[in-house]
């Protein structure tokens, strides 16, 4: 016997905590329908016979074979021989320096949607090239990578698995409540162990393997590191999650503890920066503008990639980007598809893949090219990203793009979704609902009176369509 549970899911009725202008809880509840992506999932509940041993021996083994984690991948990884990337863990690379940029919640076509040469729809294209040239020359002079999925829904497990490729038990089946408003906090990022992965995240596994690493605003708040392993190992200038401070001053921040450690040879062998300022504050009056911010973080971006690209130690980097989640927006895929970036000498300039990628695969291979091992076994059955890759470096650097908007616009306009935009709390990310933002934000460019598309769920493809068929 099977039961829908589609229609139930998708039409909770929650109660949402009205909150003032500054975020804090005013004591009143009022009961809002809402459509939010943990919502979104799709299901059925089955209730079958007990099978009995010589059936459920059979039906194991389907399932093992039917997996694509084994053993053998923890060693030996489905990436290429003769490769920056090593195939098996312990395995030669030229990059000996990592940097993995964490930004914050955009699909593949809200930024990428007017790129001709990738699998885009240009309808669903936000922030095209001009508010994100940096963006889009990354892509274009590095590689386009138009099968990108994020693992993860949203920040709370979208940051643990950018970290862990695993998010636990405890996280997966608290946010949800947290998020719809039903009971609980935020506690994801380091400020609760129960939420730890048992064997910690990529720092730890560091720390073991004897790799330097740092962290430049990953897992951190203005009192410090949030886990014990990240405890002098973070760079204490550089600031953490606040939609008020701009991204390119976190680079600012970024290129002078950079240039010091550069300076006595001591720069990390791993380095996680966060800039997530393509969040937004939505459509909030006196904040920045969404384009504003997008722009913001993609001149960041721009700067961060020119910078590196400039050091000494450039013919041994590799600069992988992604979005922590890509947070229930429009895209004629899916909505966990979103923007992603391989940037060393030793990507394959010019270049479109695409190969079906993921958070996990970002993260396995970082640990092919540190000599790590996996961390779950979704890492270790993750397919990494050598195809990207080519022996040949290509040392020219990458010169920053220039912004084409004001970074200083600043939402003026009364309107409703300003007046939405007014009760939502940004002082954390996503404490603002995910679907009224994007909303929001997509008003913002396309006019108060647009609609915009639902969100998207399908199953992962390997796009051998032809570009514009998402069927």
């Amino acid at each position: 016997m099977e039961r829908d549970l589609t229609q139930w899911l998708t039409h909770l009725v929650l109660p949402v905590k009205k909150t003032d202008n500054s975020g804090v809880h005013t004591g009143i509840t009022e009961q809002k329908e809402v459509q939010y992506i943990g919502g979104l999932f799709k299901g059925t509940l089955s209730i079958i016979d007990q099978p009995g041993d010589s059936k459920l021996e059979s039906f194991s083994k389907q399932v093992y074979a039917n997996t694509p984690y084994n053993k053998q991948t923890e060693t030996l990884s489905k990436g290429l021989k003769d490769n920056p990337v090593p195939n098996i863990q312990g395995g030669k690379s030229p990059i000996k320096y990592v940097f993995y940029v964490i930004k914050e919640n955009r699909t593949y076509d809200q930024v990428f949607g007017d790129i001709k040469e990738g699998n885009g729809d240009p309808k669903l294209c936000i922030f095209p090239e001009k508010v994100t040239p940096n963006h889009h020359a990354l892509a274009k002079e590095f590689v386009l990578l138009d099968n990108f999925y994020v693992d993860a829904e949203v920040s709370a497990d979208g940051h643990n698995w950018s970290m862990a490729a695993y998010a636990t038990d405890y996280t997966e089946k608290t946010w949800p409540t947290s998020y719809g408003s039903r009971g609980g906090t935020y506690d994801y990022e380091g400020s609760r162990k129960i939420a730890y992965p048992r064997d910690g995240y990529i720092w730890d596994y560091c720390k073991r393997a004897g790799i330097s690493y740092r962290s430049y605003g990953q897992f951190t708040t203005k009192d410090g590191a949030t886990t014990e392993s990240l405890i002098g190992n973070i760079a204490t200038k550089f600031p953490p999650y606040n939609l008020d401070i701009k991204d390119i001053d976190r680079i600012t921040a970024f290129k002078s503890d950079f240039d010091s450690l550069l300076a006595i040879n001591a720069v990390a062998k791993f380095n996680t920066i966060r800039i997530g300022n393509d969040h937004t504050s939505g459509q909030r009056i006196g904040k920045l503008s969404p384009t504003a911010q997008v722009a913001d973080n993609d001149l960041a971006l721009g700067l961060l990639v020119e910078h590196i690209s400039n050091s000494s130690i450039w013919k041994e980097s590799a600069i992988f980007v992604l979005e922590d989640d890509a947070q229930n927006g429009p895209d004629h895929v899916d909505a966990h598809r979103s923007p992603a970036f391989v940037i060393s000498p030793y990507t394959k300039r010019s270049s479109v893949n695409s190969t079906m990628y993921s958070t996990s695969g970002m993260l396995r291979t970082i640990e092919l090219i540190l000599g790590l091992p996996p961390m779950s076994q979704y890492d270790a059955a993750a397919v990494p990203m050598s195809d990207c890759f080519t022996s040949i470096p290509d040392l020219r650097p990458y010169q920053v793009k220039p912004s084409n908007v004001d970074l200083e616009q600043r939402n003026t306009a009364w309107n409703k979704s300003a007046e939405r935009s007014q009760e939502w709390n940004f002082a954390r990310e996503d404490a603002a609902p995910d679907l009224d933002l994007n909303e929001v934000v997509w008003k913002s460019v396309k006019g108060e009176d647009s609609v915009m598309p639902a969100p998207r769920r399908s199953a992962f493809l390997k796009l051998e369509q032809k570009k514009g068929d998402d069927d």
